[in-house]
């Protein structure tokens, strides 16, 4: 049994990262992750979330749900900027807590991640299809429903435009990174200009009283969840961390970032704090314009607020940016999901093609697998069933990076480089930012844990199936 256990703990030397992540081209800037992040982060929740989470659990206080999920939030991305300053290597967690705690640990909260990255791709592609396709009906072009809705959803047989928009990014990102940033960074900057035009536009329709009761009565909705009271915005948190987790699509392309250690956690903080910003504008601003309860069960809320107030032009413009703007969380979520399955290939725990880089230093053979994944659960799965797996599994791979703090601290500077940047007020901040990510994980649905428990026995069976024999750590531990 001790020598099985010891087997599972067999950590990972980072010298063998840096080697074999050294042919990935170091080409991404500050301003290439500030880009990647925000487009991550302010994605199509942005445009959803601030007035469905008013109607069902928070009302006006959905403000305070979304500063409280940015606290928990930027306690974990504060592990986040030391790990990826000290340990640039592709796969992020993974590859980090291989590191640190060893290949068991390493795979489980990689698996956790890897749930994330191909739900998240089918579902900023559905919300893509769905968006594009509710522009072009008042044009006259309507698809038929086998076409636009997921096999068995509304007689859907797949999603057409879903599938197309994941195939499009496939090939950019197949072309180089150094091109993909310069798509992200424009089309980025469009989506934050079209959330400043709602802003500016949304204010001239601001009604005082829609604003109170800021904290509505508490009562259980039908389904059971928390609405009003404090209970209500703990609901809300737990249903507007999914907004923030895309700051780890930034940690999973650090192999690829010019001087990492000052890099890194500029792109991560930076970014996440931009994003906070823009969600807490929109959230006072949404709120302001209509009685909370009108975002019910609305599936564009700021198109509709500005259409209700009597700006359908602007309602358009926005939308259409919007449409447009999401591609940049799809690139941001194929791009950090590809990473990390070359990261699994890389090391042996997956098949090794997927650890293949191209002549032009690139895993497209991970960036097509993740691509054909994302469109067979697009295709397959409504969202519903799986959306709530994309928090569930990031929150567990946050608390181990939260926790792993405290192994990293004693390593730096010995086996491991200083790092470039400190997770401020050591001891306590490590502690908090994994009790943050805990609460927050516990206050999810018992569909979402019970959806994660079968993720991660599925993982298991692989793990002890194929990786654990086929891993390149544990064949190198046999030859010593």
């Amino acid at each position: 049994m001790g020598k099985f256990l010891k087997r599972l703990l067999l950590k990972e030397d980072p010298n063998v990262y840096q080697v074999k992540d050294a042919h990935l081209s170091q080409v991404l800037t500050v301003k290439d992750f500030l880009a990647l992040g925000v487009g991550t982060i302010v994605s199509t929740s942005i445009f959803t979330l601030p007035g469905v989470v008013a109607a069902t659990h928070a009302g006006p206080a959905v403000v305070i749900s979304f500063l409280l999920a940015a606290v928990v939030a930027g306690l974990v991305a504060f592990a986040y900027a030391e790990m990826s300053s000290v340990m640039p290597f592709a796969g992020s967690a993974y590859s980090w807590i291989n590191v640190i705690f060893g290949e068991f640990f390493a795979w489980i909260a990689g698996w956790a991640l890897l749930a994330e990255y191909f739900i998240a791709v089918a579902f900023v592609a559905s919300g893509i299809s769905a968006n594009f396709r509710g522009l072009v009906e008042p044009l006259g072009v309507n698809f038929p429903k086998q076409l636009a809705n997921a096999f068995g959803t509304e007689g859907g047989v797949i999603d057409l435009v879903a599938m197309i928009v994941v195939l499009l990014v496939a090939i950019l990102l197949s072309r180089g990174i150094s091109g993909v940033a310069r798509v992200e960074n424009l089309l980025v900057v469009l989506k934050v200009l079209a959330i400043i035009l709602f802003v500016i536009v949304g204010m001239t329709a601001l009604h005082k009283a829609n604003y109170f009761p800021f904290i509505p009565k508490y009562h259980q909705n039908a389904d059971g969840s928390a609405f009003g009271g404090w209970q209500g915005i703990y609901a809300g948190i737990s249903a507007i961390f999914l907004s923030y987790i895309g700051f780890d699509s930034i940690a999973a392309n650090s192999a690829e970032a010019k001087d990492p250690q000052k890099t890194m956690p500029r792109g991560i903080l930076g970014s996440l704090l931009i994003a906070v910003v823009l969600f807490v504008v929109v959230s006072l601003v949404i709120v302001g314009m209509f009685k909370y309860t009108n975002y019910a069960n609305n599936a564009e809320p700021i198109g509709w607020a500005l259409r209700q107030s009597g700006h359908p032009i602007v309602a358009t413009v926005v939308q259409t940016i919007a449409v447009v703007g999401m591609f940049t969380a799809l690139i941001g979520m194929m791009l950090a999901g590809s990473r990390l399955l070359y990261s699994f290939g890389r090391d042996g725990m997956l098949p090794k093609w997927l650890g293949k880089l191209n002549k032009d230093k690139l895993p497209n053979n991970a960036t097509l697998t993740l691509s054909t994944i994302g469109i067979v659960i697009g295709a397959l799965f409504p969202f519903a069933f799986l959306a709530q797996l994309i928090s569930a599994g990031t929150l567990i791979a946050f608390m181990f990076v939260s926790i792993g703090i405290y192994a990293l601290r004693s390593r730096e500077g010995k086996d491991l480089p200083k790092p470039g940047f400190k997770m401020p007020f050591y001891p306590v901040l490590p502690a908090l930012a994994f009790l943050g990510a805990f609460v927050v994980f516990w206050g999810l649905g018992n569909d979402a844990k019970m959806y994660a428990i079968l993720w991660f026995f599925i993982g298991l069976i692989i793990y002890f199936a194929y990786g654990i024999k086929h891993s390149y750590l544990g064949k190198k531990n046999k030859e010593n």
